[in-house]
């Protein structure tokens, strides 16, 4: 397991409720290579995927830096999933998030569409590595984990691609310092 993907999603969101008969739906996938023997971040990516049942808000916009006009020009998400097992090696690799909602937000979405979940059964929980790698008894977001880390944050914050590569500076952190899980 000396190569891992770490994921971040994007998805559509609201400053309240959503609006009548639209749902969460991924927008953004980040994606970053880490070979854990050499402790480098190998390659960055970032998959756009076009929302069939919602909109981009102008919350989300502000939050993600994502238009609609954006997004319109991503892949379907099922095409986003088989770029995922095809070109990164998703379904035999192990991956990591900050936290669960990506795992659960691509279960949810896979389940709606009727697509592949793209990603093999072993899924680290990063924050969940990191919250009891430093003893804390809450779990931190990622910026708060970067600052207590004493790693600086690349990139836009709810960036997809910038996330999980920030995730990665963390995920390397914990391989160093014998934290991550084998």
């Amino acid at each position: 397991m000396s190569i891992i993907n770490i994921v971040d999603v994007e998805a559509t969101c609201w400053d309240k409720d959503p609006p009548r008969g639209q749902v969460n739906e991924i927008i953004e996938i980040g994606l970053t290579t880490v070979d854990l023997a050499a402790r480098e971040r190998v390659a960055k990516h970032r998959i756009l995927v076009r929302p069939r049942r919602s909109e981009v808000s102008d919350f989300c916009t502000e939050l993600t830096g994502l238009t609609q006009a954006e997004v319109d020009s991503g892949v379907e998400f099922a095409e986003a999933c088989k770029i995922l097992a095809a070109e990164h090696q998703a379904g035999a690799r192990a991956w990591a998030s900050w936290g669960d909602y990506d795992r659960h937000q691509f279960t949810r979405q896979c389940q709606a569409t009727r697509t592949a979940y793209p990603f093999g059964a072993k899924h680290i929980n990063a924050k969940a590595a990191f919250t009891t790698a430093r003893g804390l008894k809450k779990r931190p977001g990622m910026a708060q984990a970067l600052n207590l880390a004493g790693l600086k944050l690349e990139g836009r914050h709810h960036s997809g691609a910038d996330d999980a590569w920030n995730i990665a500076a963390l995920v390397l952190e914990l391989a160093e310092t014998g934290h991550w899980p084998q």
